[in-house]
């Protein structure tokens, strides 16, 4: 076990900290504000930082015990805020395959690092005071504190951490283990509050600090009492050293989580202002109309609108009118999700990038917009639309540099190393769902494919229909996902819309039995190895994330790219030519996106006069305002 180092003389570490700062702008890993001192292992030469916190590129916004800026921190506790959710649960445990887990499970879990909502790059000690790496990043030490208690009161410790990450590596979903057996070769309690992660040589040293720290830390004695199992359902959530407690719930109908009056991190600097609320209630409801006339009759208090033909005609109830209920768009900085429908390529018929790009041309997204979305949506036509990460025009020849290899070798068509990048098909016809332009295109390219249009209408290929099913499981994709399929059949594709219950969806979604499904990738301004989750060929057999089972070498070798990038101009370049390929692919029909937040809720909270660009914040720091709770009780704004 190696001896803690002792801090270096302040002129030494002067010089240390010089040594520092000449390596970190030679490879743009960069380090935070607040390096308190250098120091170095007796047996090594490299320099060791420690810090309360961590950046790869820039310094972070805040220094230690330092109050967030975006948050009210006179922001009064109490009340409660009350969210809908559709369709059924059965589990408090999202980490497992089984079951379909309850919604806002992880509330009551914290993990040893933390990130803020205005700080894109920066990771913060949450759970630790300080932690300590050196030059290579081969490790991390993690010094935790000493005051962190579980729910029952009981104290966390290394061991819990250990546990915590060792319970992942052995019961975890196969796409997490995976990842974690390529980056950590063992985590090691050095001390009762002092933890230590090894990190392999393969990985990526942009990731790793984040990766260790990002360890969701569970109660080892609580696991151990109930003989409870990460890969199986739960009753309950996992003992957490979380804000908030499960109270109560009724199966499919409600559930309330109450704030824990013994929560250890209420103090804290970087808690000042947040977690606000006393309860926060889940009402479930069977669709979003039934959904809808609960809010209007105040069964819960807060909705973030996701329909655009609500949100522009459905928003005039007496609530409403009566001014109880606020209707606001609130800016949203965030990176687009990138909603789609997603091709599931292990499907013989969606193999052939032809039959995909004639199911894309059917999509007459400026139809839609106009007649069902009211124009209140724009196409989506990156995997990071709404940031500088996005693909655009024609590669620069940085970009092409990245990819001129895989041109080589066949892994992609040449022409991407000159076309613009791909968008989506646009239709010159807004006045009725199918495009004939678009649809004598499509039909050209089946054609080609070898789908021969039979006597019935329908196209063949060695037999078989050209079948094209759309899961869903909420009814407001009806209206969308119906005229894509008459499109489809006028094209002479056996489409229909396969609605089925909740569970019925998650398990079909695991188990691949599907054509095409809704898939929202977001991804973050940072993109790392949590790509292979998303994209890599790694994880297409089994994977909650790589839903068009995608498995593309060329992808493979990009993700590479993207997560080697040692400074932010090497990562945008390579996030663009990564995004060129993807949109290359062809397995996404994007669907609609917008930069705010459309919400509407009870005129009893409140909310900071700038919200940071990264959340809206709700269940965050918002707050509750008791005198405007009570005036409208007293004016009969709940039924």
């Amino acid at each position: 076990m190696p001896n803690r180092p002792k801090p270096v003389s302040k002129a030494k570490a002067k010089s240390q900290s010089t040594t520092l700062k000449h390596w970190v702008s030679g490879t743009a890993i960069l380090v935070g504000a607040a390096i308190w001192a250098g120091q170095v292992f007796a047996d090594s030469h490299e320099v060791i930082t420690e810090s309360h916190g961590y950046s790869n590129f820039g310094e972070l916004k805040y220094g230690p015990n330092t109050a967030l800026d975006y948050v009210n921190p006179d922001a009064p506790k109490g009340g409660e805020i009350a969210q809908w959710a559709q369709g059924s649960f059965d589990s408090f445990n999202q980490y497992a395959r089984d079951g379909v887990s309850a919604a806002l499970n992880t509330l009551p879990y914290e993990s040893v690092l933390t990130s803020t909502a205005d700080d894109a790059y920066g990771s913060y000690c949450y759970l630790c005071t300080t932690m300590e790496y050196p030059e290579s990043l081969d490790w991390v030490i993690f010094n935790l504190r000493d005051d962190v208690t579980f729910s029952d009161g009981t104290g966390m410790t290394a061991e819990d951490v250990a546990f915590s990450f060792n319970l992942f590596l052995e019961q975890g979903i196969t796409e997490y283990r995976n990842v974690v057996t390529q980056y950590i070769v063992g985590v090691e309690v050095l001390e009762p509050y002092r933890i230590k992660f090894t990190f392999t040589e393969e990985a990526p040293r942009r990731d790793v600090i984040g990766f260790a720290g990002g360890t969701v830390v569970f109660s080892k004695a609580w696991f151990e009492e109930t003989g409870t199992r990460l890969d199986e359902a739960s009753d309950a959530p996992f003992m957490g050293t979380g804000p908030y407690l499960l109270d109560s719930f009724d199966i499919n109908r409600q559930i309330i989580y109450k704030l824990d009056p013994n929560w250890w991190g209420a103090d804290l600097p970087i808690n000042i202002g947040r977690n606000n609320f006393e309860t926060i209630r889940v009402e479930y409801f069977a669709d979003s109309s039934a959904a809808f006339e609960g809010f209007k009759s105040g069964a819960y208090t807060f909705r973030s609108e996701n329909s655009s033909k609500q949100w522009a005609t459905g928003y005039d109830f007496p609530a409403v009118e009566k001014e109880w209920v606020k209707v606001e768009e609130l800016p949203d900085g965030n990176i687009g999700s990138a909603q789609g429908f997603v091709f599931n390529l292990d499907r013989p018929q969606w193999q052939d990038p032809r039959v995909r790009e004639a199911v894309r041309l059917m999509v007459n997204f400026e139809w839609m917009n106009d007649s069902l979305f009211y124009g209140l949506y724009a196409r989506p036509i990156s995997f990071w639309d709404n940031s500088d990460l996005a693909a655009s025009g024609v590669p620069t020849p940085e970009e092409v540099a990245i990819m001129q290899p895989l041109v080589d070798e066949g892994l992609l068509d040449a022409s991407i190393l000159t076309a613009e990048a791909v968008t989506p098909p646009v239709s010159a016809t807004v006045n009725r769902p199918l495009d004939r332009a678009n649809l004598r295109k499509a039909s050209a390219l089946l054609d080609e494919a070898g789908w021969i249009v039979g006597d019935d209408g329908m196209r063949r290929k060695d037999g078989q229909t050209l079948d094209a099913d759309f899961l869903q499981f909420s009814p407001q994709f009806d209206r969308i996902i119906n005229p894509i399929v008459e499109n489809l059949k006028r094209l002479g594709v056996n489409a229909k819309l396969d609605r089925v219950d909740t569970s019925q969806f998650v398990e079909r979604t695991r188990s691949g039995d599907y054509d095409l499904v809704n898939s929202s990738p977001g991804q973050g301004f940072e993109p790392g190895s949590g790509l292979r989750q998303w994209f890599g060929s790694e994880t297409a057999d089994d994977s909650s994330r790589n839903l068009m089972r995608l498995r593309s070498p060329a992808i493979d070798r990009l993700i590479d790219v993207v997560v080697e990038a040692k400074t932010l101009e090497e990562l945008r370049t390579s996030v663009h030519a990564l995004d060129r390929a993807l949109r290359a692919e062809g397995f996404w029909i994007p669907q609609w996106f917008k930069d705010v937040h459309t919400v509407a809720y009870y005129d009893m909270y409140r909310f900071p006069e700038e919200l940071p660009p990264f959340a809206l914040g709700t269940l965050d720091f918002w707050w509750y305002d008791a005198e405007a709770a009570a005036a409208l009780e007293a004016a009969g704004a709940f039924q």
